[in-house]
């Protein structure tokens, strides 16, 4: 299998450890927040608060943040950056207490860490390519989502296990522990890997502008805008399914807990198939296998039947992944410093509709759990058809690339990392596709 031929190589196998340490932590960490503020102080709107100040930092430094966010821009930086989120996640606890003054001190903790996480992500996805040939970017991209994937899992049910074990100290221990191991990982990839950035006047990595960047790659703007989308259908399957479980089916956590494997089955079908498939109509890809996710959570709140329920949580699982693979294998062959705030924009454009999402389906659940089904899937739907209908226009009229201001052009074939990620060019970017010039 193409991913396990990936972890034999020692640069891939060594950021493998450090990402899944890396997202086990950030899980850990979460779900040990939203208890222990469940348990000081017995407020649900106080839980929410918690997920919005950690997907806020995303939105503000995607926006308008992309210096700061290009400073990190290597294994060494994003090392520091996990070391500091050990020392915050293990000094959180000594710091909480039942009261006000202490409820605003880890409010601020987990800000902090949001604006961590914030630097980290992107530049370690901007990374991934640097590792591989330019015709590996989609398994790599694919081995590392399916890790995030399953260390999300693992950390959620860690958590609940940890949470009956052990102290509330002990359990922030252990999400320190997680980012320190992945911190001291990322630093002896520093002392071997570290790749050189393409300078701009003063010493400095060039951090290119997402307007400019997204006029001239269309397309990728769009696949941007309807993976966006996609934390409504998450949201749904995760905040709204005890409740639509609870009325519709008189269902309670056993069924929970088969849906949520069901997801999980699918993820693990889906994942692998984008690893190996190089689709040529890669943004027609992304928005069928969103729209698939969108109509498959709509019915969701229309069946009946706890059994038709399950396959379609198979079917989203299935779905999700394969266009976000696709999307980000996309993101990576652009040169260093456009596919660094393209990664960006695109954990903006997420996080943003995770914020919404949050906000708007807990209080439609409430109301109706069908209706927030229903509307979490239309809303996806819409977007990825949008895209789509939008996107065969632009492949017949707009086929060239065309240069951004001050971006380094993909006939410089730049070298980051291993491998150089030059390539054929294609309709959206300076494509190290996969051996293919792409086709809308």
């Amino acid at each position: 299998m193409e991913y396990l031929r990936l972890l034999r190589r020692g640069p891939v196998l060594m950021l493998w450890v450090a990402r899944s340490l890396s997202v086990l932590g950030d899980r850990l960490h979460t779900v040990a927040v939203m208890w222990s503020v469940w348990a000081g102080t017995g407020s649900a709107s106080l839980m929410g608060l918690v997920a919005i100040l950690e997907s806020a930092p995303y939105v503000v430094l995607g926006a308008a943040g992309r210096r700061v966010v290009a400073r990190f821009a290597s294994y060494g930086a994003l090392a520091r950056v996990d070391a500091a989120r050990a020392a915050v996640a293990t000094a959180l606890p000594f710091l909480w207490s039942p009261d006000a003054p202490g409820t605003a001190v880890v409010f601020a903790g987990v800000l902090t860490l949001g604006t961590l996480g914030a630097l980290f992500d992107p530049n370690l996805e901007a990374l991934l390519p640097t590792l591989v040939e330019p015709g590996r970017v989609q398994p790599v991209t694919g081995l590392f989502d399916l890790t995030s994937r399953i260390a999300r899992t693992t950390g959620h049910a860690c958590a609940a296990v940890l949470l009956l074990v052990f102290s509330k100290v002990e359990l922030f221990a252990f999400v320190g522990a997680s980012f320190a191991v992945s911190a001291a990982a990322l630093a002896a990839m520093a002392r071997r890997h570290d790749p050189v950035a393409p300078s701009a006047p003063g010493g400095r990595p060039p951090a290119a502008r997402a307007p400019e960047l997204l006029r001239a790659h269309p397309r990728v703007g769009l696949g941007i805008l309807a993976h966006g989308a996609l934390p409504f259908t998450a949201a749904a399957t995760t905040v709204a399914m005890p409740a639509l479980l609870a009325a519709r089916h008189g269902a309670g956590a056993g069924v929970y807990g088969l849906i949520t494997a069901a997801v999980g089955v699918g993820a693990l079908i889906g994942n692998p198939v984008a690893g190996v498939w190089r689709p040529r109509a890669w943004l027609l890809v992304c928005c069928g296998a969103w729209a698939t996710d969108g109509v498959a959570t709509a019915c969701m709140g229309l069946t009946e039947h706890v059994s038709v329920l399950e396959l379609l949580s198979v079917l989203v699982g299935l779905a999700a992944p394969l266009g976000t693979v696709t999307l980000r294998a996309r993101l990576g062959v652009f040169p260093p410093a456009e596919r660094l705030r393209l990664m960006s924009v695109e954990h903006t454009a997420a996080r943003a509709g995770s914020v919404t999402a949050i906000l708007l389906l807990p209080p439609l659940a409430d109301l109706s759990p069908p209706g927030a089904f229903v509307t979490a899937g239309a809303v996806v739907t819409a977007l990825a058809a949008g895209a789509a209908l939008l996107s065969r226009p632009l492949a017949r009229g707009g086929g060239a690339h065309r240069a951004v201001p001050g971006a380094r052009s993909a006939d410089a074939r730049p070298t980051t990392g291993c491998f150089p990620a030059g390539g054929e060019r294609s309709g959206d970017g300076p494509a190290g596709a996969p051996g293919h010039r792409q086709q809308a």
